[in-house]
């Protein structure tokens, strides 16, 4: 990838990725009730799983998918539920204990969770959709889409893991258990706010 291309294609990657959205709202939750180190799993499957949905977008298969009306509908169905119940263990999650661990906690969401929600993230569509078109030169092939999963692989890494960080100093605000509830439910409904153009969509096309 040309040098001049690839300095774009960062700069769109940061700026994309660190923007506040769907994969920032779980991970700064996530770091504020459990901390940085057992929020990893859920950043790398979001990252991963943005990088893989990259590729998939580039080979057309999302075109493909957009263009079966009866696949997208229920795509989109399931889209929602999904999101909506993400929303559910988001207002649920409880913050992770100290020493003496409740076992009765919420666990933070895993690495498969955060990956499987990129492909109901409206955030993550269109981006995976424009940089595809933008960066990814059809001459180029899987080298080209390769080029730009491995840019988003690192800048996600990096902008998530300083929203989980975020979330962990938060912590020191929201400091007590009837904070951290009302916390986790004004996360929740960002959530399903998030989902509401998904739903409406679904709705109007029917």
């Amino acid at each position: 990838m040309p040098a001049d291309l690839l300095l774009a294609l960062v700069g769109y990657a940061i700026a994309s990725s660190i923007t506040p959205g769907p994969n920032n709202l779980l991970v700064l939750t996530s770091g504020l009730n459990h901390g940085v180190p057992r929020s990893l799993p859920l950043i790398v499957g979001i990252s991963l799983g943005f990088a893989f949905m990259v590729i998939v977008v580039g080979i057309g298969l999302g075109s493909l998918i957009h263009s079966n009306p009866g696949f997208h509908a229920a795509a989109k169905a399931l889209g929602v539920a999904y999101m909506l119940w993400l929303a559910w263990k988001v207002a649920t999650s409880a913050p992770s204990l100290n020493a003496g661990d409740d076992t009765r906690a919420v666990r933070p969401l895993s690495a498969a969770t955060g990956a499987v929600f990129q492909w109901v993230n409206p955030k993550a569509w269109a981006v995976a959709l424009s940089a595809t078109a933008a960066f990814s030169a059809p001459e180029a092939g899987l080298s080209g889409l390769a080029w730009v999963a491995s840019v988003f692989v690192v800048i996600a890494l990096a902008s998530l893991s300083a929203w989980a960080a975020f979330g962990s100093f938060m912590r020191r605000l929201v400091d007590s258990p009837s904070h951290v509830r009302t916390f986790n439910i004004v996360m929740a409904l960002f959530l399903v706010a998030s989902a509401l153009p998904v739903a409406y969509d679904r709705a109007t096309s029917s």
